[in-house]
């Protein structure tokens, strides 16, 4: 293994898939432009806003990786701080994590009608959120890798925060979606797409976000947080445009020419409501 492997090279390739995210989420959004929903203002601004910031976000990894590999080639002090890159993308990262949780959590709303349970997973998203903005305001202020001592502490709050609201609205909507079957094929297929879509989604942000958390823990002195930590926030946003632009195979299945007007009028009663937000 090179000097540099885990400083250099774990950072780029955290770029590289950031890269990759970043145009699945452009092709998402053309997508969900071109489709023309129905959607009110305030879910046509997230989506506006999170595509702006993922562009913001990935134009800076690209400045990050240019400042490490040329502006600072061969000078290798230069490694020893973090600038302020790594500082907005945990704040980037943050806002883009709180935004998605907060749609997913009107969806758990609209499916449970439960106000404590939907005050909860705010207030997880909230603690998260300041946590994150905090540990990278911090980070920026220490500046220095071997000072980075005292943000432990913040990190983790923030990405155990952030993860415990992921997996707390998988399984809400897994098992309100569960208890939800009707016992129709094309129902429960439906169902059962919608469940195996959000069980992937906030288990892949659940598991870079704690493999962010357990790098920057347990590998002080390498980059390898950084690996999980740019692409972490192109997660959040694809997670959301994917739920919104999953309606019009959703819709289309709930619609078939081939499903029985009792099972139209259960999966209406139960779940169309949730296609249409």
């Amino acid at each position: 293994m090179g000097e540099f492997d885990m400083v250099i090279g774990v950072v780029l390739i955290g770029l590289f898939f950031n890269t990759y995210l970043y145009g699945l989420v452009t092709y998402q959004f053309i997508v969900y432009h071109n489709t023309k929903f129905n959607d009110r203002l305030w879910i046509r601004a997230i989506v506006g806003g999170l595509f702006v910031l993922d562009t913001i976000h990935s134009a800076v990894a690209v400045y990050a990786g240019w400042e490490m590999c040329v502006t600072n080639y061969n000078n290798p002090a230069s490694l020893a701080v973090v600038g302020w890159t790594i500082p907005f993308t945990a704040v980037a990262t943050s806002l883009a994590a709180f935004i998605t949780q907060i749609f997913l959590g009107h969806r758990v709303f609209i499916l449970t009608k439960s106000k404590p349970l939907v005050a909860f997973l705010g207030m997880l998203s909230v603690l998260g959120f300041f946590f994150g903005v905090y540990a990278g305001i911090y980070s920026g202020i220490l500046n220095e890798i071997a000072k980075f001592g005292p943000l432990g502490p913040f990190v983790t709050c923030w990405l155990v925060f952030q993860t415990s609201a992921d997996i707390f609205i998988t399984v809400i909507l897994t098992y309100v979606l569960s208890r939800s079957r009707t016992g129709f094929r094309r129902t429960d297929t439906i169902i059962n797409r919608v469940i195996r879509g959000a069980v992937q989604t906030g288990l892949f942000a659940s598991i870079f976000a704690l493999c962010d958390l357990f790098s920057f823990m347990l590998h002080r002195n390498t980059n390898l947080y950084a690996m999980f930590a740019y692409p972490l926030g192109r997660i959040y946003t694809n997670t959301l445009l994917d739920t919104l632009n999953a309606r019009t195979a959703l819709k289309s299945l709930a619609g078939g020419t081939d499903v029985a007007d009792s099972e139209v009028s259960i999966l209406n009663a139960n779940f169309l409501v949730f296609l249409l937000i």
